[in-house]
């Protein structure tokens, strides 16, 4: 049977990674990128994908029910990668209400349609993999333990609940309608094309313009940290060769503290703009934690390793050069995200949906 997959949220940041994982590798593959086109959606991410014949951008918004049945009917979708996600924990604590609806109903809108259209096919072969976080699991004690599969879930933000709630929803119609699913738990992602309100891109500018860096807390809180090519392959692996029903963490084996972190980025940074070392770190600026910031964030990848064969190929060190070599040299790129121009480039082919 030929795929044609439906890639949710394909001009974010992770998304567009998988896009291009897909439609490159795989050219007997139609691949559909389906976006919203909200605040972190950008076409300059994809814009490299446009003239390749397996390749589809289509502007739609996954709550849209009609919209939705349409495009999988007129494309014959029969693989869904679902990424398309409200994921910044800040925005979901100041206006949580629109994570619920693009990550609650958005994903239950999904399931429903991919139910209908693959309950009329006279094959099996039809996927919906969740894209999900390791934010769902809640908050581990610092050095003490790791997020399994088998982790009970326990999320602390409007941003993790509403994804937790996907996730239980997946499972749902996994059980209840016997629909084909897999899932992923991913740590922190990094690199290229990351919207620049997460706290690497944000501080990469932030340094480079010398202007404060400010950290929550004492700049404690621990994360594992996963390069987001190294993400891609891992959902092209899960894809490929997950067991249906059955949930995959991926993980970088990268912890490392906030503090520790923007040192690190000061430091290279510092380097690579020719500035006297200690530059940066003057910029650290310690402000009030953040409303139920957890603390620590670690994840157990043994199972996707051992099963399905995916390791991570950078470690952090190697993955913040690439990063920081790749800003420095598309500043253009992230000088228009900043001022909002990166968003002309579609509002002249695409209305609001």
């Amino acid at each position: 049977m030929e795929k044609n997959i439906l890639i949710t949220g394909g001009a974010g940041f992770i998304g567009s990674h998988v896009v291009r994982q897909f439609v490159n590798k795989y050219p007997q593959y139609m691949v559909y990128n389906l976006d919203a086109l909200t605040y972190a959606g950008n076409l300059h991410n994809v814009a490299d994908l446009e003239s390749a014949p397996n390749y589809e951008f289509i502007h739609a918004d996954i709550t849209d029910l009609g919209k939705m049945r349409e495009i999988f009917n007129m494309k014959n979708i029969s693989h869904v990668i679902h990424l398309a996600a409200e994921s910044h924990v800040d925005r979901s604590i100041s206006d949580p209400l629109v994570f619920i609806k693009s990550n609650v109903l958005g994903t239950a809108t999904l399931l429903q349609v991919a139910k209908e259209t693959w309950e009329k096919s006279n094959t099996d072969s039809h996927l919906f993999y969740q894209v999900s976080t390791d934010e769902v699991y809640g908050s581990l004690e610092l050095g003490k333990g790791l997020f399994e599969e088998s982790t009970a879930y326990d999320p602390k933000s409007p941003y993790s609940a509403s994804k937790a709630s996907a996730d239980h929803l997946v499972r749902a119609w996994h059980h209840t309608y016997r629909m084909p699913v897999v899932l992923s738990n991913c740590s922190n992602n990094y690199g290229p094309n990351q919207f620049p309100e997460k706290l690497i891109p944000l501080f990469i500018n932030n340094i480079k313009t010398q202007k404060p860096l400010p950290v929550y807390g004492k700049g404690e809180n621990v994360r594992d940290w996963l390069y987001v090519i190294d993400h891609a392959k891992a959902i092209d692996t899960v894809f490929h060769r997950g067991e249906l029903g059955e949930t995959y963490n991926i993980g970088g084996h990268n912890e490392w503290s906030n503090i520790d972190l923007i040192k690190v980025l000061c430091d290279t940074m510092d380097e690579k703009l020719g500035r006297k070392k200690g530059t940066s770190r003057a910029l650290i600026t310690y402000v009030k934690d953040r409303a139920g910031h957890d603390l620590r964030y670690a994840i157990d990848a043994t199972k996707i390793e051992t099963e399905l064969g995916w390791v991570p190929s950078l470690q952090f060190e190697e993955g913040i050069e690439k990063t920081i070599d790749w800003y420095l040299s598309n500043d253009e790129w992230l000088s228009n995200v900043i001022d909002g121009s990166y968003q002309e480039y579609y509002q002249q082919q695409y209305k609001e949906v």
